[in-house]
């Protein structure tokens, strides 16, 4: 797995990214169980994720509304199969609003980009 930590920052609330190869959703629950055994990501508010699991797109918000649909849309505009992408917040105590969706998808492209996987 790989984690880009502290890549955004807005109004008190951050950012990380992180993935890497799922063949099913144990892979997925298993990568999740792997960072939030660090005690940063233990703290976080949420870890939306999505991913494309044998054809399949799977998603999970995480309490951030529509976050894992938009991870899951870039991933297929990607074609990036059997890989999942986590964006972990820290809520800073202030309501972003549509600048979240901003935030999840600078994200993604960041990793996209920092991995060669897009």
């Amino acid at each position: 797995m790989q984690v880009f930590d502290k890549i955004i920052s807005d109004r008190g609330s951050r950012y990380a990214v992180s993935g890497g190869p799922a063949a099913d959703r144990a892979a997925v629950a298993a990568m999740l169980a792997e960072l939030t055994r660090v005690k940063r990501f233990q703290k976080a508010t949420h870890h939306s994720w999505a991913a494309i699991l044998g054809g399949e797109g799977v998603k999970d918000d995480d309490g951030e509304s529509g976050a894992g649909q938009l991870i899951l849309q870039m991933l297929e505009r990607a074609g990036l199969q059997d890989h999942v992408v986590i964006v972990t917040r820290w809520y800073g105590g202030k309501h972003l609003g549509g600048d979240r969706f901003r935030h999840v998808a600078d994200a993604v492209r960041h990793y996209l980009r920092e991995t060669g996987a897009g």
